[in-house]
């Protein structure tokens, strides 16, 4: 938005963060931002970002008590900070992928929240291990403060999109937005 509100100062945007699975129709919204694969097919949707990795990172003071886990099915063993989804209220499983395997698996919940910001913060605290978008944990495993684990076990998410309803005729405001928000760059950047 930053190369799209300085030039069109009429236009207002209200941001709205909601990790739940809210129906923009039927809440009013103008638009929504999910995964890719969390997109309705009745909706149209427009990439905003590439497609991205998901890390298994852990304070160095973690591994130091309680190992490092050379598996995903190591997990079951550490203490895990989970991602509690409020549209079912349960908590989300990892999702792992290594040489075409397929491997789901659901953390304990010694630790849970409904923010990625609070599980990096308790990640970083050493309290246990945590599975975050790369982007969000990079710079921290670069400068030492988590260490990556199960790297050879990643698996790309769907970037991220932004969705309305394909019967809602935009307005030019909104047109400006969308173009904006479009991802121009290459479809995946891998984990």
């Amino acid at each position: 938005m930053a190369k799209l509100l300085p030039d069109y100062p009429d236009i207002t945007v209200e941001v709205i963060n909601d990790y739940g699975l809210a129906d923009i129709v039927a809440e009013r919204f103008d638009a929504g931002i999910r995964l890719g694969v969390q997109v309705a097919q009745d909706m149209i949707a427009v990439r905003i970002s590439p497609d991205f990795g998901q890390w298994v990172v852990g304070a160095t003071s973690y591994f130091a008590w309680y190992g490092t886990p050379e598996t995903p099915h190591d997990l079951t063993g550490h203490r895990c900070i989970s991602l509690r989804l409020p549209t079912s209220g349960g908590v989300w499983s990892w999702p792992f992928v290594k040489d075409g395997y397929e491997l789901k698996v659901r953390p304990g919940s010694e630790l849970s929240f409904n923010t990625i910001t609070l599980q990096l913060d308790s990640a970083l605290a050493g309290l246990g291990l945590a599975y975050l978008p790369e982007d969000f944990v990079s710079d921290h495993v670069a400068a030492g403060r988590l260490v990556r684990v199960l790297a050879d076990w990643s698996t790309p998410m769907s970037g991220y999109h932004l969705y309305y309803p394909s019967r809602r005729q935009p307005s030019p405001a909104f047109s400006l937005l969308v173009d904006a928000l479009s991802y121009r760059g290459r479809a995946s950047s891998g984990g």
